[in-house]
């Protein structure tokens, strides 16, 4: 819940907070002393006086602890509401705090806050917690911000470490692992469609709720998302960021590890995690279930051999965009004589030498491919249409990320629950400040790029890139050194970039100039995602789905870990059908959430979503 559109967000600043804080305070007194006040009064229910241990512009997000949904609650009225809806039907209890957790944090001169996690129970589940503390002008101490989420259900734990399997295979293993991937003796409880890192991350908590899933993926290998992509692609995230669930990446990867050794990576994350995949075979349709239960599932493997599965939940893992190429319609494409591509059809520079290539975007995908091009001595030239925000991973990714996933960072499982406590509302003021630092930075990169005409920005009311990241999917270049070939003139650069035609030759702009090219490169990313689902389902149904990427007026991900009706009028209809996209990192974080939804369904525990 939002305030409405005239409301002014603002960090909680000292000048603000009208306060002054000795930085010699001892951070655990005064955690201790809040801390017994907020335990109390959530054993007893006291939604008021909960409420007045909050700042006025206090910000609660919940994720399933509270709600069975992700929701952000901003404002103290709005928080009261929530917690006096909430509290009878969760009835948290058993308060913990991690003491080795708390820390002063002083991101600013003129911020300061005390950062402390917790542990409590529910009526279903464990959840944990975290809140930050400001100073106010009387000397007291109020929560600006306060996270919680469901960790697992009570009688349904992962079946890690101390409760893994204990039974000895004698020389019935590779018989019986056979047998469950083909599921010839029992059909699965979940299918999954799409073998990526989302789809494979779902299958991975699935298995360990002790629910058996069947991932479906039309490649031939897992991994071949990201083998069968242009040869320069790497990570842009750094490795410590990436790590999936259960098995993180060795520490002797690289920190940006390659498009081909990620594929690898994959095939071997569901080999050694014993996931159920089918390659070579594509989900045909999803149609609500004549057995007994939600859906129909009709799979088609190689050599057209049909399976039809009936199960109350299907995860669409299909990715940005579902693989599906955004290819803007430019007139008379078919006068020109040369070849065109779009960026998920290119596979290395060599395969152009001696030829004119034009690379249509400025963003990731257009700067990777370019500088391939340069390298191996091809005649490039970028094609920008409209601003990008641009930054150096050296500085940005440290700055972005809060310092929370480096080499001598925080543990996985506690970076990414500090990550997700930040509402996406205040993330943005304080990321205002952080790409103006960032800016400063790279000022060098940044002004050399302004003198050749590169177009830029600063991203949503000069926030940087993730607002973009969440609300486009794209937008952004995270340098690694394109930006210096497109300074020294080795990417030329038209900036100039409205197209008002193909030509026999090239390309006519709007301008008149014109730019001769045997090749035309689209790196202009993908369709809405929402297409392929829809391709699947009955017409009947694709009003219900709902948009899938993009922020929705809390600041929370539309679909994302949700299922596909999200809170559209007609979600009933699509019970059971799940969304689940993203980069690696989120993939790991959200792909619990959508484990932990389907066990709550299958076990009769799923109360109401608030």
């Amino acid at each position: 819940m939002s305030p409405d559109a005239t409301h002014v967000r603002s960090l909680p600043t000292l000048q603000k907070l009208g306060s002054r804080v000795d930085r010699n305070l001892d951070a655990q007194v005064i955690v201790k002393e809040w801390f017994l006040a907020f335990a109390d009064a959530m054993n007893c229910g006291n939604y008021i006086s909960i409420a007045s241990l909050l700042v006025d512009d206090a910000f609660w997000r919940d994720m399933l602890a509270l709600t069975w949904d992700f929701h952000t609650y901003e404002g103290r009225d709005a928080i009261q509401q929530f917690i006096a809806d909430q509290l009878p039907k969760f009835q948290p209890t058993a308060f913990r705090i991690r003491n080795d957790l708390t820390r002063l944090h002083v991101p600013y001169d003129d911020i300061i806050c005390i950062q402390a996690f917790f542990d409590f129970e529910t009526t279903v589940g464990y959840a944990s917690g975290i809140f930050r503390l400001v100073p106010l002008a009387d000397g007291s101490w109020k929560a600006h911000t306060v996270f919680t989420n469901l960790e697992d259900l009570k009688g349904f734990p992962e079946k890690i470490g101390a409760l893994r399997d204990h039974e000895p295979y004698h020389r019935k293993w590779i018989e019986s692992r056979e047998r469950e991937r083909e599921f010839l003796d029992e059909e699965p409880g979940v299918v999954i469609i799409g073998g990526g890192q989302s789809g494979l991350a779902v299958a991975a908590r699935l298995k360990a709720l002790g629910i058996n899933a069947l991932v479906v993926e039309r490649n031939k290998r897992i991994g071949d998302n990201w083998r069968n992509r242009y040869a320069a692609l790497c990570v842009h995230d750094t490795v410590w960021y990436d790590h999936l669930p259960y098995m993180p990446f060795p520490s002797l990867w690289p920190v940006y590890p390659p498009a081909a050794k990620l594929g690898d990576w994959l095939e071997g994350y569901a080999h050694s995690l014993e996931l159920n995949v089918w390659t070579s075979a594509e989900v045909v349709s999803v149609e609500p279930g004549t057995g007994g239960k939600k859906w129909t599932v009709k799979v088609v493997r190689d050599e057209g051999k049909e399976r039809i599965f009936e199960v109350n939940h299907v995860v669409f893992a299909l990715g940005f965009g579902s693989g599906l190429p955004n290819i803007p319609s430019i007139p008379c494409q078919g006068e020109f004589k040369g070849q065109i591509l779009h960026s998920s059809q290119h596979k290395r520079a060599t395969d152009h030498v001696g030829k004119r290539v034009v690379v249509i975007g400025a963003c990731t995908s257009a700067h990777d491919i370019c500088a391939d091009y340069v390298d191996h001595g091809v005649d490039v030239t970028m094609v920008q249409r409209s601003s990008t925000y641009v930054m150096s991973a050296k500085e940005g990714i440290p700055r972005l990320t809060g310092g929370l996933y480096l080499e001598n960072g925080p543990p996985t499982d506690i970076a990414d629950r500090i990550n997700a406590s930040f509402p996406n509302h205040l993330l943005k003021l304080v990321h205002q400040r952080v790409a103006k630092d960032l800016a400063e930075a790279d000022r060098d990169i940044l002004d050399g790029l302004r003198k050749v005409g590169f177009k830029l920005n600063m991203g949503e009311d000069d926030s940087g890139p993730v607002q973009l990241i969440w609300k486009r999917g794209g937008g952004y270049y995270f340098d690694v050194g394109a930006s210096q070939k497109i300074i020294d003139g080795k990417i030329k650069l038209k900036s100039n970039g409205n197209i008002a035609k193909f030509t026999p030759n090239g390309l006519l702009f709007e301008d008149g100039s014109t730019l001769d090219a045997e090749v035309v490169i689209f790196s202009t990313g993908y369709a809405d995602g929402q297409s392929a689902y829809l391709q699947l389902l009955p017409s009947h149904l694709h009003d219900a789905v709902q948009p899938l990427w993009g922020l929705d007026d809390e600041g929370e991900l539309r679909t994302v870990a949700r299922e596909v009706g999200g809170r559209g009028p007609q979600a009933a209809k699509v019970a059971g059908l799940w969304a689940m996209l993203g980069n690696l990192a989120l993939c790991r974080f959200h792909s619990k959430h959508v484990a932990l939804q389907i066990k709550a369904y299958e076990e009769g525990v799923f109360g109401e979503r608030y």
